[in-house]
């Protein structure tokens, strides 16, 4: 018996099997081999074509079920991820009406600020969690405004997960959970966020019905179970947003635990017991995938845009030729902790939300030349990236979060001993790296949906856990001192 899952995002589409006794992925894949097109006809456009989504998740799913050698029959159930914030528009005939306006897209920013400054931001952070920011919602204000023609056309919208359970389906459904990410729940009222639809003049019956995440959320039509090579009849249990799922992924579900990923940038995914907000909107806050009327889980999100950039960064222009990462790792182990008082602000990817927006730039701060060699900058540069996620973890942290423990994939940034180190010691918090990814999460959550398993615990019981980290309490000093020193100067770059 498996359980199938996919994940949309916009670079491909990945597919992954599981196993339901072992809880072993028994085959995954993605296409398209090269990243994805994105679309961008103007500066700061980013749109893509759902019909290829649909296309390179054909091509994923036919792969596995031909490598793995699985009967469809025994396929029991379907779990999907996506890229969240999407904007799928479709007529009452059911096709896209214009290309979906992706996550990456800021055309919207300026509509979203519009509607934070005349509802207040009191009330958008209070029902909402968020500013309306450049969010789904906010995206199809710009719509209504600049494509009238297509906006009379609409019969629903929907989020990139809603759009490829349709396709498997041929039924359109949505979740609280994807709602919260597009700014059309209100989460005092327990209901859709109708004052900020009706001031976008936004029509609510273009909202699809909701369905909760692990639920029976429609079965394969006879022509997608064609297409993918599936049973037809086959549920599909599951759907959350890429953040959230790669969450569940990792097993984080209760308040205090944190999802971690730095790649090229870097995410903190927290979850909250209570409906809290950061009065300045430095961290985005949505519905967890288990978020329910009778159980506060909220997703805080934050979000650190120059994380592994600038440890590659480093690599091609700081370091010694030639020389690998675990190389790079050995080098910056040679400095001490807090790189003998050097400090990297590693913010040279963009403006940061979690700085109100600012670009300050990356930059090398108390360099002497007496004392700081290569060594010392690799170091501070890992330190920084770390010290960056403290900073946001503090603001988690201020809404009623309590960090005790940090669950990461084991790839990235965690492979580097210097920087888990760092981060368990100047968080308090213990590190648990284990091997997953969000298609594996899917099909769990798939599992889930459909009662295969009766919990999360049953679920996740084959999760490999890879290594733990705990802070070294000797050193706990010296990370506070090193974090102390980088806060002042980053607060101090930001006040000029």
């Amino acid at each position: 018996m498996y359980t199938l899952g996919v994940d949309v995002g916009s670079s491909s589409v990945k597919a992954s099997l599981v196993n339901v006794e072992t809880g072993k992925c028994v085959a995954t894949t993605f296409f398209p081999k090269t990243e994805a097109k994105i679309i961008a006809v103007n500066p700061g456009w980013a749109e893509q074509d759902p019909e290829s989504w649909w296309e390179n998740l054909k091509l994923s799913v036919q792969t596995i079920m031909k490598e793995s050698g699985a009967n469809p029959a025994e396929v029991k159930a379907i779990g999907i991820s996506y890229q969240m914030h999407g904007l799928v528009c479709v007529d009452k005939h059911k096709n896209v009406l214009r290309p979906s306006i992706i996550w990456c897209d800021s055309r919207a920013v300026p509509y979203g600020d519009k509607a934070f400054k005349t509802l207040g931001a009191e009330k958008c952070l209070s029902h909402l969690l968020n500013s309306p920011g450049n969010f789904t919602a906010s995206k199809l204000a710009w719509v209504k405004e600049n494509e009238p023609a297509t906006y009379e056309k609409i019969y629903k919208i929907m989020l990139p997960g809603d759009y490829i359970a349709m396709k498997m389906t041929d039924e359109i459904c949505t979740t609280v959970s994807g709602l919260s990410e597009g700014m059309m729940w209100d989460f005092k009222e327990n209901k859709l966020a109708t004052f900020l639809l009706d001031y976008y003049g936004i029509d609510q019956s273009f909202i699809p019905e909701i369905k909760p995440t692990f639920s029976d959320q429609g079965h394969l039509s006879a022509k997608a179970a064609a297409e993918l090579g599936l049973k037809e009849g086959t549920p599909v249990t599951y759907r959350g947003g890429d953040q959230p799922n790669n969450a569940l992924s990792l097993n984080v579900l209760n308040p205090g635990e944190i999802a971690a990923t730095a790649g090229t940038s870097g995410v903190v995914y927290g979850v909250n017991g209570e409906a809290n907000y950061d009065p300045q909107s430095r961290v985005n806050s949505f519905a967890h995938v288990n978020h329910t009327t009778d159980q506060t889980r909220i997703g805080v999100l934050l979000c650190v845009n120059g994380t592994g950039i600038l440890n590659s960064w480093v690599k091609r222009n700081i370091a010694p030729d030639g020389i690998s990462y675990n190389e790079m790792n050995d080098l910056a182990a040679k400095a001490p902790i807090g790189s003998a008082g050097l400090s990297v602000l590693p913010f040279g990817n963009g403006a940061e939300r979690m700085l109100g927006n600012r670009e300050i730039n990356c930059s090398i701060r108390g360099l002497n030349f007496n004392v700081h060699s290569k060594h010392h900058i690799v170091r501070a540069a890992q330190e920084g990236i770390v010290f960056s996620f403290k900073y946001g973890i503090d603001i988690m942290e201020s809404m009623g979060m309590k960090v005790n423990k940090i669950h990461a994939g084991h790839a990235n940034m965690f492979l580097s001993p210097i920087f888990r180190d760092t981060l368990a010691g100047v968080t308090g918090a213990t590190i648990e790296l284990y091997d997953t990814d969000g298609s594996v999460g899917a099909a769990k959550g798939a599992g889930m949906g459909a009662g295969i398993y009766k919990n999360n615990t049953e679920a996740f019981a084959s999760l490999e856990k890879l290594a733990v980290i705990e802070p070294n309490k000797s050193a706990r000093q010296e990370y506070a001192d090193a974090y102390a020193k980088w806060k002042y100067r980053l607060e101090k770059s930001m006040s000029k």
